[in-house]
């Protein structure tokens, strides 16, 4: 099954990026962040955290949440300094009783967001109406 990803961009410093609600949403959309952020001259470091911190935060979408997602990328400053802001919003928790929708390799499954905290200057997230969004600000060495 191939999912395709349509892509808004609003404005140059913001992209947005439905997420596709099946296990090969990770690899598809770090591909495609990839570009982005080459795109954004964002310095590699900051670049290879912020796949990183994205991979995470779309795994535990896929795996814990309602469809839809969405990411968020926005940045602050430019040649690679400054900030970039991850977000990824849901539309909650799978299930009342915490079942995710789909089954996690047992050996790789509960670091993520320690991954995420140590890796972003902040991390948090905010409820709202649609759901929860999980939000990362990485900052440029």
């Amino acid at each position: 099954m191939t999912a395709q990803l349509d892509v808004v961009v609003p404005e140059a410093d913001e992209h947005v990026c439905p997420l596709p609600h099946i296990p090969e949403a990770v690899s598809l959309v770090r591909r495609r962040v990839r570009t982005v952020l080459a795109g954004w001259n964002l310095a590699p470091d900051l670049a290879e955290d912020a796949l990183l911190v994205i991979s995470e935060l779309i795994t535990n979408a896929v795996v814990h949440a309602l469809p839809p997602a969405v990411l968020r990328l926005s940045r602050v400053g430019a040649d690679g300094r400054g900030a970039l802001r991850v977000e990824v919003t849901d539309a909650g928790p799978a299930t009342t009783d915490g079942r995710p929708v789909a089954r996690a390799c047992p050996g790789e499954h509960g670091r993520g967001l320690d991954i995420v905290t140590a890796l972003a200057a902040e991390s948090g997230t905010r409820v709202h109406r649609g759901g929860i969004t999980w939000w990362a600000e990485l900052l440029a060495a």
